[in-house]
């Protein structure tokens, strides 16, 4: 019980943003605790893969380089980590919300019968009283996120049972370097000792990983959408102020479940979460399912036809009106003092 442990994932050679930014909320969980920092990575061509992730305040690298564990399958990574896992016993073990992780935390989870909290968006240290027995728990993970269609905000405990497994999705934590020159220790997984050939009986035969076209979540500038927009055409307007403050597109689950964005621009807790400079809210209530995937932005403007929208809380400026007559007026505006 001496280390909170993430799971990295690798792709052409690189650790993933989220498997970094889940780095640096565990070393903040880890010194809290008082414990180390470990990271797991499985993969192939793996050398000086450490490099990547001492900076983040990797107390131990753990890697298993092996041409069979590249591209990601299921059975040989869970094996390796329930192994791995029974014979640690870390405190903590955490993963991205990605296709892998949401593939892999489960299965990992119900193996060690540790139970795990999905698509958290934040994570702390506490203490925790049941309410039942009385019982006193020090140094809980605190997994915090959005429960009952996001009318809530649960915050999970899980007192007895180990390790507390959590998923977070890409850009709800922050990545921040610690020490660009910090080096750990490097521990070489035999995985020959982990796995058997029947672990690697499914394999993968052609793989092919489409890149998105869009790029919401590194937008400096995000002018989004709700359902108040009214229709996809209406959204012509937001995609003209987007082109003319040289911003992308976003939308609330509302919007795209309505069919006026793809899903590719939703923001939220099923979507992407966002940290842009500018944030404009137009139609868009501000329920917590939404609120949760922009509310780190450094400037939030809010338009909305409803003086008591949720989403005013959230802004720095509030215009009530109707998109359709301010939006015409901000483009016009911007051209006009931009020149």
């Amino acid at each position: 019980m001496n280390s909170v442990f993430v799971y990295c994932e690798i792709e052409e050679g690189v650790v993933a943003d989220v498997s970094l930014e889940l780095l640096t909320k565990g070393r903040a969980l880890a010194s809290a605790l008082g414990v180390r920092l470990e990271a797991i990575v499985l993969g192939s061509n793996l050398g000086g893969i450490e490099k990547q992730l001492f900076p983040y305040g990797v107390d131990v690298a753990w890697i298993a380089d092996d041409r069979r564990l590249a591209p990601y399958t299921t059975l040989p990574h869970a094996k390796m980590l329930v192994k791995l896992f029974e014979a640690e016993k870390p405190q903590v073990a955490l993963m991205g919300a990605t296709s892998v992780g949401r593939d892999l935390g489960p299965r990992v989870s119900s193996a060690l019968h540790s139970g795990l909290t999905a698509d958290c968006t934040s994570l702390e240290i506490g203490d925790y009283t049941d309410a039942k027995t009385k019982r006193e728990y020090k140094n809980l993970l605190y997994q915090i996120r959005p429960a009952f269609g996001g009318n809530i905000v649960a915050t999970i405990v899980n007192p007895d049972c180990r390790p507390q497994m959590a998923t977070v999705r890409e850009g709800v934590m922050k990545k921040e370097i610690l020490d660009p020159a910090r080096v750990g220790e490097v521990k070489r997984l035999n995985v020959g000792e982990f796995l058997d050939d029947i672990d690697f009986v499914v394999k993968v035969i052609e793989r092919h990983v489409e890149k998105s076209r869009l790029n919401i979540k590194g937008a400096a500038i995000i002018v989004s959408g709700g359902y108040g927009v009214g229709s996809r055409e209406n959204f012509g307007l937001l995609h003209e102020l987007a082109n003319t403050l040289g911003g992308e597109v976003g939308a609330s689950r509302a919007a795209v479940d309505a069919g006026f964005a793809e899903h590719a621009r939703q923001i939220g807790q099923t979507g992407t979460t966002v940290r842009p400079k500018l944030y404009i809210a137009c139609g868009i209530s501000g329920q917590i399912q939404h609120t949760a995937g922009m509310e780190e932005s450094s400037i939030v403007i809010a338009i909305n036809t409803d003086p008591t929208a949720p989403i005013n809380k959230f802004a720095d400026y509030v215009i009530t009106g109707d998109l359709n007559t301010v939006i015409p007026k901000m483009i016009q505006y911007y051209k006009k003092n931009s020149k």
